[in-house]
């Protein structure tokens, strides 16, 4: 392709190349979806983790707006920017194959590192349950290799006659949406959340599209003057409202994110359960269930239950029971907690699914 002298962002390539090997891979079954190996590398004066899950859940949607297929068989990769805010944005790309006796074609995932989007999206390498027979285990040892790839914008240059125009970036469209959300540009909608007084503006159409209860309530079939262009939010705190419009428009949710501190991650977690689940965000309430199955512990197992059983997170109670069941030495810890009673009291038809996984019988 030629093409005449013209001005063009010129970008230079800072690529860093590191074996991630992990011995005793065996060990890793005992790791739930959310929990991950990392590795720390710097490039060009960036601290970055790549996180390694063993067993990442991922999900697609298959047919309609709402029929999600579910799958927890992945070992998938993440790359996390955990230095301090970007001035400028970073497009970056993360390429991983495996290590073996023969040659495996590359995996890739980019992404634009911003100030409000410090996590790539997750690069699937490999069907969990397809790799004891891939050939990349050897004596029960798994190496990665992982390029990544960082682009720096060096301005404007001119090409001249033959030179190759340059390969368009990654998509940067949940950037541009996060940044209308936050300028408040066009927005015809505002939000007060009754607990803090807080408000928040945003845009009816964006909201239709991503929730069928906003698309219901702005255009359900009431007439253009009834509309309302402000609304009451109740029984919900302006930082996880926050968190969900930032969803809406961005479709991430950092709080959730492994860079996270993990307890404020946990809450955040069951907050915007709650929240996904009354606006109908099928992908964020995945999202919820997968961080805290990751995260279940005989002080968190039985309310976790109750929350799972009150949302109708089917995944997610599942982990529970499995949990809850796994020894008698466990089912009598958690059946000493608060949130056994809490439990009782707000679902007691769990408590017979309970009994029956406890008994060994299918649930």
């Amino acid at each position: 392709m030629e093409h005449d002298g013209t001005n063009l962002a010129v970008a230079e390539a800072v690529r860093s190349v590191q074996l991630l090997k992990i011995d005793g891979y065996s060990a890793t079954k005992a790791m739930g979806p959310s929990e991950f190996i990392k590795s720390r590398w710097n490039i060009d004066g960036h601290e970055w983790e790549v996180h390694f899950y063993p067993d990442y859940l991922y999900y697609f949607e298959e047919e309609g707006p709402y029929f999600l297929e579910l799958t927890s068989e992945w070992v998938a990769l993440k790359l996390i920017l955990v230095s301090e805010p970007l001035k400028d944005k970073l497009r970056v790309n993360l390429s991983c194959r495996p290590v073996c006796q023969f040659v495996i074609e590359e995996k890739s995932v980019s992404h634009v590192f911003a100030s409000g989007s410090r996590c790539s999206p997750e690069l699937l390498l490999i069907l969990k349950h397809k790799l004891p027979s891939s050939g990349y285990l050897v004596n029960d040892s798994l190496t990665v290799e992982c390029t990544v790839t960082v682009l720096r914008n060096l301005g404007a240059a001119e090409t001249t006659k033959g030179q190759h125009l340059p390969v368009p970036p990654p998509s940067d469209l949940h950037q541009h949406f996060g940044e209308l959300l936050e300028s408040k540009d066009g927005a015809d909608v505002t939000f007060r959340v009754s607990a803090s007084g807080e408000s928040f503006a945003a845009h009816k159409v964006i909201l239709a599209a991503r929730s069928s209860v906003f698309k219901a309530e702005f255009f359900g079939g009431v007439q253009e003057q009834e509309r309302s262009s402000a609304y009451v939010i109740r029984d919900m705190e302006a930082a996880v409202f926050r968190s969900m419009l930032r969803f809406i428009y961005t479709d991430m949710a950092p709080e959730l994110d492994g860079a996270q501190e993990p307890d404020a991650a946990a809450a955040m977690a069951k907050h915007l359960l709650v929240a996904a689940d009354r606006y109908g965000l099928n992908r964020l309430k995945l999202m919820c269930e997968c961080k805290l199955s990751g995260g279940i512990d005989i002080g968190t197992a039985a309310a976790t239950l109750a929350l799972a059983e009150q949302h109708n997170c089917s995944l997610l109670k599942a982990k529970c029971l499995e949990f809850v069941t796994k020894s008698p030495e466990t089912l009598d810890a958690v059946l000493a907690t608060d949130g056994y009673a809490h439990l009782v009291a707000r679902c007691p038809l769990v408590l017979t699914e309970l009994v029956r996984a406890a008994c060994g019988r299918k649930i």
